[in-house]
């Protein structure tokens, strides 16, 4: 049984790593592969009943990450339709590239620190691609904003995937995780940018024809709409501090406000006119598939930890490597290669509670390490593969231009953190 579920497991890997190349989904490939697990976990174990409650605790505790990103995304959508991100990036008006580099560059750490990694990501690209004509220039400020946006990410509970879930499954909690990783996420975006400005001189190039100089439709309506959207989203960590409730039910609570606001605030528009600011409307643009990629490989991780199998890695990786640091760094340079998701799905199965207790160092440094360590290689992180897609960059360039960058900032930032903590 054990064979057969790793084997699974493993295949189903290979096939979601291979994605582009074997042109099938990995959100198909995840789903397929987590059913299989279950499947072969429980046709050969007697009690079948035990199979099944393990299944349904399992899902009772992922089901709150999917409902999450279920809530951001629509907001974050519904911002969107009304041309929030307008309020941001109309602002920008230099054309140094120096001076562009720093403000694309933190820009984008605050805004993934609001929103999430590859919202960032997409919203700066589509911002970059109306002050740059230039593809070189284009490419280095793009490679820019996936490090800064993953280093944004880190340090926030509600900025990347893999934060969040340790927030939910009870690692970390949303002050402490602030507190302890601003400071390397800060050196992680400093350290690469520092070094990078050096290759740029002189003055953008913006494309012909490509600024709109009209105004938003309704102005009032859009500054509703962000500053809700945004509150909303700073709002959920305080309110599981104040209620103990799960994240989600705050996200669910904030999309439930937001959308009544906008049904008031296009009340008076006909049925056509208001669709688009509708979060029907917004349900269908928000990326699902990813949705159903994490419930795949969610399922998949839960079929190794109930079979023990991530409990035996643990002590294989605390036998052969030991030291704590290298461990939570290795696998930060391996969610470069693979999917960071499911590297930390499977460390909150290979170490417990009871191991590593509530903001434990290691916790803390895994956020940092995953979140940021994606950024080595442009399909190490979502954001990377999105801007991978709209800016057609090519993989190896990304290695040769910008890889070295990203690692220096990704060292420099965990070295802070070691540092940090041995001081404090």
């Amino acid at each position: 049984m054990v064979i057969l579920i790793v084997a699974t497991f493993v295949i189903g890997y290979i096939a979601i790593a291979l994605e582009h190349s074997i042109r099938v989904n990995k959100a198909a490939t995840a789903l397929i592969t987590g059913v299989v697990c279950w499947t072969f976990y429980i046709l050969f174990t007697a009690n079948k009943e035990f199979v099944t409650d393990n299944l349904l605790h399992h899902l009772g505790d992922l089901s709150q990450i999917l409902f999450f990103l279920l809530g951001a995304m629509t907001i974050v959508e519904l911002i969107d339709a009304h041309d929030g991100f307008e309020i941001i990036t109309k602002r920008i008006t230099t054309k140094n590239k120096k001076k562009l580099l720093w403000i694309i560059g933190i820009l984008s750490f605050i805004l993934s620190a609001v929103l999430d990694n590859l919202t960032t990501a997409i919203v700066m690209i589509s911002l970059i691609r109306k002050l740059i004509d230039d593809k070189k220039d284009r490419m280095m400020f793009a490679g820019a904003i996936i490090i800064c946006a993953n280093a944004g990410g880190a340090w926030s509970p509600i900025g990347d995937v893999t934060t969040t879930m340790l927030w939910i499954g009870g690692q970390i909690t949303a002050t402490n995780i602030i507190v302890k990783l601003i400071v390397p996420s800060l050196v992680c975006m400093i350290a690469p940018l520092f070094v990078m400005q050096f290759f740029l001189r002189g003055e953008v190039q913006a494309p012909l024809g490509q600024f709109d100089e009209t105004e938003t439709p309704n102005q009032l309506h859009r500054n509703i709409v962000f500053f809700a959207g945004i509150g909303i989203l700073l709002m959920v960590p305080v309110f599981k501090t104040l209620t103990h409730l799960p994240p989600f039910m705050g996200i669910l609570l904030g999309l439930g406000i937001l959308w009544i606001i906008v049904e008031v605030l296009h009340s008076d528009k006909d049925e056509q006119d208001r669709k688009y600011y509708t979060v029907a409307y917004a349900l269908r643009k928000i990326d699902s598939p990813s949705i159903l990629f994490f419930l795949g490989i969610l399922l998949a991780i839960a079929a190794l930890e109930s079979t023990g199998q991530l409990h035996h890695l643990a002590q294989g990786m605390d036998e052969k490597i030991g030291n704590q640091n290298l461990i939570v760094l290795s696998i930060g340079l391996l969610s470069s290669i693979v999917d960071n998701v499911p590297l930390v799905a499977a460390s909150m199965g290979m170490y417990s509670l009871q191991q590593y207790p509530t903001d434990h160092y290691f916790w803390e440094f895994l956020a940092y390490a995953t979140g940021t360590g994606g950024s080595v290689l442009i399909i190490g992180s979502a954001a990377g593969v999105a801007v991978m897609g709209i800016e057609k960059i090519d993989f190896l360039w990304y290695l040769k231009r910008i890889s070295w960058l990203a690692l220096i900032g990704y060292l420099a930032g965990a070295v802070t953190y070691i540092l940090q903590a041995s001081i404090l």
